[in-house]
């Protein structure tokens, strides 16, 4: 009988060596190499039955000879989940979800697998089907397509899914999940690389989308080798603040449609909501004119967002001035602030700046400059901004307020919500169209300075 192979595995990156060594020389960690059994030397595929093996050969083929199949995406009834995948699930695709414990995972994919019109199994390593039916009464008492297993054993699982013939299957989560074919414990990194291998093959195969929760680390990145998001066609991020009732889904990769798009739920006793105006969340209902807040115009992906800035400007205690900054690029607030101190003349040098961005989302659009700025000097000054004024623009470092894209599409959520005047660039070029809000354009920051303060 031939012997096993074994290797050995970094546990913090995946890197693999030929040998045990104190340090690792790809990401430098001390003591995090172990050695673990590669593989058995009777592996079969994921089939059970060999007489329903198929055995092909793969040919080359011109593209124009490749046939390709009109099947739709699957409609998970679940529009933000929908929007940030690229229209629906792609049959035959592997998805991997990532959040950090308690973000609510599980009961995201749960009330997708309970409110799907196609068969569903839901395949739990954690918990018990009498755990899950608790929970799934909350969510949605008459779910009717939903089947629970709980099982860790893949072999078991394919079985299972043979007989039940699912048109979806949920892991939860793929770090829970053991193969005969390897000998390590479960979590490992041969373990969780050998059990995506075979359900990438099934989905494969089969056509059959698999949805796969994975546990993160500590510094927020998928648990186990960083091989398992190359594996996999689509990463999603659930991220949130548990203190917080709001939670973001993001799309890190996606081979099938845009990583730039976002969505947004509402953490519920009855499961998450789908909040279809994120407006209303990022912007406080504050009556009273509060310093050092505005309103800024952003876009994500396609998805146009009202967010409030909110900046807090103080003299420096402590001798060395603070800069701090929460959802906002720290380095690209020192660029704004030099640019306010060169070409406007306000003397920030010396002063403690803090700026965040409400709801707890992070931003990157350039088009905030303009509110950001804004936010500060109204913050310096302690004057502030009406509320029905938001801004949408780049600030550039001569000082020029610079035209930033589909600028029309952000007029037009301002205008939705309600917002009398909204400030863009001069340079923006707008089709001849009658706007109920008035278009308040700007050059340079001192035009703003003037709009805003005189």
């Amino acid at each position: 009988m031939a012997k096993s192979k074994t290797t050995f595995f970094c546990q913090n990156c995946g890197a693999q060596h030929s040998k045990w060594q104190g340090q690792c020389s790809s990401c430098k960690e001390w003591n995090t190499i172990v050695e673990e059994v590669l593989q058995k030397p009777d592996q079969k595929d994921w089939k059970i039955q060999d007489s329903r093996e198929v055995k092909r050969t793969a040919k080359p083929l011109k593209i124009s000879e490749i046939e390709v199949g009109s099947e739709p995406r699957l409609n998970t009834n679940n529009v933000e989940l929908d929007r940030v995948l690229g229209g629906g699930i792609v049959p035959g695709s592997l998805i991997l979800l990532g959040g950090e414990p308690g973000i609510g995972k599980s009961t995201l994919l749960l009330q997708i697998s309970l409110n799907l019109k196609q068969k569903t199994l839901y395949v739990s390593g954690e918990e018990s089907q009498q755990q899950i039916k608790m929970r799934a009464e909350r969510i949605n008492p008459n779910p009717a397509n939903c089947y629970i297993l709980t099982e860790t054993k893949t072999q078991n699982i394919f079985k299972q899914i043979e007989a039940l013939q699912p048109e979806i299957v949920i892991i939860d989560s793929i770090q829970t999940l053991h193969s005969d074919y390897i000998e390590s414990s479960p979590g490992s990194i041969s373990q969780v690389r050998e059990c995506t291998s075979e359900l990438i093959k099934f989905a494969k195969e089969t056509g059959v989308p698999v949805i796969l929760i994975g546990h993160i680390t500590k510094d927020g990145s998928i648990a186990g080798p960083k091989i398992l998001e190359h594996m996999v066609d689509t990463v999603l991020q659930f991220e949130g603040d548990r203190n917080h009732v709001y939670r973001i889904l993001r799309a890190k990769k996606n081979r099938f449609g845009s990583t730039h798009e976002l969505g947004i739920y509402e953490m519920l006793g009855s499961g998450l909501r789908e909040v279809s105006n994120p407006s209303e969340i990022l912007i406080s209902k504050n009556d009273e004119g509060l310093s050092g807040t505005a309103i800024a115009a952003t876009l994500e992906g396609v998805r146009p967002l009202m967010i409030e800035i909110q900046a807090l400007v103080s003299s420096a205690v402590y001798g060395t001035p603070q800069r701090s900054t929460t959802g906002y690029n720290a380095k690209r607030l020192n660029m704004l602030l030099a640019v306010l101190e060169k070409r406007a003349g306000f003397r920030l040098g010396a002063k403690d700046v803090f700026l965040n961005i409400t709801g707890g989302i992070s931003v990157d659009d350039p088009a905030i400059d303009l509110a950001v700025i804004a936010a500060i000097l109204s913050s310096n000054e302690d004057i502030s901004i009406e509320k029905d004024i938001c801004f949408a623009a780049e600030v550039g470092l001569a000082g020029e307020i610079r035209p930033i894209p589909r600028v029309e599409q952000r007029i037009m959520e301002a205008e939705k919500l309600g917002f009398a005047t909204i400030m863009i660039s001069k340079q923006s070029k707008l089709p001849k169209n009658n706007y109920v809000i008035k278009i308040q354009k700007a050059a340079r920051i001192e035009d703003v300075v003037t709009f805003l303060f005189e």
